[in-house]
């Protein structure tokens, strides 16, 4: 019930109070309120590791649809994110007034219109995220990266910062509850997560990567991986290597 009326009034505050506010204040609102909605399912977030830059790409590994909102707790960022969402309900519209970067995926032509779209976001100083596996895993490991995505950043010239994500359990122990992954539906998910006590969301944030020293953007894909896949094999033990 506490969940379902926090949702209300993100999208009461995105109707009506986010038009009346500035960028870096509507950014601000969007930390509160994430930050709000994990308490809420009783999550912590522990960060480790350097600071978010402005006016960087972040990328990070995907486990979870809490995901999005650890990441916007930590520091706020527009998100790139499949098309399909705009049509979930009330997540759809949460997202698309959040900034959020919608990819039709195989299309070419709108490739080189969001490239367009996230270089301003980042030419603004605004950070954008998104999570180059391309779907979500347990948490026990880490995907291939999908290099193509990286691509705005190597075009308008700005760091790629990687961002590790790692669920523990009270115990400091990797936690399977928060994943939404496989055959999990999102109510399910949601019951594991209320279900558990004392989660933690534990974070690491690595150096910047420039991407204007002539680097291809699968290189600069493959050390934003190798930065991430430290940080989860150190909760999951051994992480199986994709490449």
């Amino acid at each position: 019930m506490r969940l379902a009326l926090h949702l209300l009034i993100g999208l009461c505050v995105t109707l009506f109070v986010y038009p009346l506010r500035s960028p870096l204040q509507r950014q601000r609102i969007r930390q509160r309120w994430s930050s709000r909605l994990l308490a809420i399912v009783g999550l912590r977030l522990e960060h480790e590791g350097e600071r978010v830059q402005p006016g960087c790409l972040l990328v990070a590994n995907h486990v979870s649809w809490l995901d999005i909102f650890v990441v916007n707790a930590l520091a706020p960022a527009a998100f790139v994110s499949k098309a399909e969402v705009r049509n979930w309900p009330l997540i759809g519209v949460l997202a698309a007034r959040n900034e959020t970067v919608f990819l039709m995926r195989g299309s070419r032509g709108h490739a080189r219109i969001i490239n367009a779209e996230v270089g301003a976001i980042l030419d603004a100083g605004r950070n954008v995220a998104l999570f180059p596996e391309g779907t979500t895993t347990d948490g026990s490991h880490v995907l291939h990266f999908h290099a193509a995505l990286l691509q705005p950043a190597v075009e308008s010239g700005h760091s790629v910062q990687p961002v590790a994500i790692s669920y523990l359990d009270a115990q400091g122990r990797h936690s399977l509850a928060p994943a939404y992954a496989g055959d999990t539906s999102l109510i399910e998910c949601l019951m594991a997560i209320v279900g558990s006590r004392a989660l933690i969301a534990s974070v690491s944030v690595g150096s910047p990567l420039p991407t204007c020293n002539g680097l291809h953007r699968k290189e600069v894909a493959r050390q934003a991986r190798e930065t991430i896949v430290a940080h989860v094999s150190r909760h999951a033990g051994q992480v199986e290597r994709h490449h």
